[in-house]
């Protein structure tokens, strides 16, 4: 019997684009989308900040001292978030579990200013009853730290929560700690996998 669901955001909740983010940002400080790849995310800056090591306060001055320009902390905000569409097909399953009584819980390797783009852009967030992010985690996945927060969270047996998230690599490592856990492809795909679990939406 599942009574939790977590679902990841990133390309679940939302489609994002890493490059239209780098891209962005470049367009700043007249940079382009590959030096901003190199100096944010192969770097491993941009998971420090995930893993909430930076505050974006911290993390515009980085930038700033990074490419060597002044740039309006509003202005980097909207370039690094503003990557973002909703995926509208399922918000509709959201609604369904919710009106059958499941607890939904979001398990996501995001960033402050990611997520709160998320929640003031598109009422999706709302939906969810309890947040596990890597920013107040401390941990990004498959860390073990951000999935122990999960299981805190589900408020049941891990054999009771059901995970979705499109990286395989963090669904093995759900099925080992005992979630049901099925990658997510599409919305299409994930209603026909609820119904092998006898759960219609």
């Amino acid at each position: 019997m599942i009574r939790t669901f977590l679902f990841d955001m990133g390309n679940v909740l939302a489609f994002f684009s890493h490059d239209k983010m780098c891209e962005q940002m470049g367009g700043l400080c007249d940079r382009s989308r590959t030096e901003i790849q190199n100096l944010l995310i192969e770097s491993g800056v941009q998971w420090e900040y995930e893993r909430g090591k930076l505050s974006p306060a911290e993390f515009h001055s980085w930038f700033e001292q990074t490419v060597e320009k002044n740039i309006d902390f509003n202005e980097l905000l909207t370039a690094g978030s503003d990557i973002f569409e909703l995926n509208t097909t399922i918000i509709p399953v959201l609604d369904s579990l919710k009106t059958q009584g499941y607890r939904l819980v979001l398990l996501s390797n995001t960033c402050v200013s990611h997520f709160e783009f998320i929640w003031k852009e598109y009422e999706v967030l709302q939906r969810f009853d309890d947040f596990v992010t890597s920013y107040t985690a401390g941990a990004i996945k498959p860390e073990p730290a951000i999935f122990e927060c999960a299981l805190e969270k589900i408020q049941c047996a891990p054999a009771e929560a059901f995970y979705t998230d499109d990286i395989p690599e963090y669904i093995s490592q759900a099925r080992q700690l005992g979630l049901q856990a099925e990658v997510f492809t599409d919305t299409e795909t994930l209603i026909q996998q609820l119904a092998q679990r006898d759960i219609r939406v």
